[in-house]
């Protein structure tokens, strides 16, 4: 994580947001110093989006498991898509 004073971001802005881009990372940008906000390339904010999401719907597919919901081994859902699949081509 990088860490740059707040005049660098009015001061160089281009180079912060060039830095934000490369190295997909966020940058803490400091007031007086303590830390004030973050930073970070709209690219690698959308990946941290999805990743999130994507959590989000592993802890709910664990927490119906957990909470009783019938679970289905690989076997069970490839013989049941091939069920489909043959009813699909008649």
């Amino acid at each position: 994580m990088n860490i740059k004073p707040s005049t660098a971001l009015r001061n160089e802005y281009t180079q912060i947001s060039q830095l934000a881009k490369e190295t997909g990372e966020p940058i803490v940008i400091t007031n007086k110093g303590e830390a004030d906000l973050v930073v970070l390339s709209v690219d690698a904010f959308e990946e941290r989006e999805k990743m999130f999401r994507h959590r989000d719907k592993i802890y709910e597919a664990e927490f119906a498991r957990l909470n009783g919901m019938p679970t289905y081994t690989s076997k069970q859902i490839r013989v049941e898509l091939e069920t489909l699949y043959e009813a699909a081509d008649k």
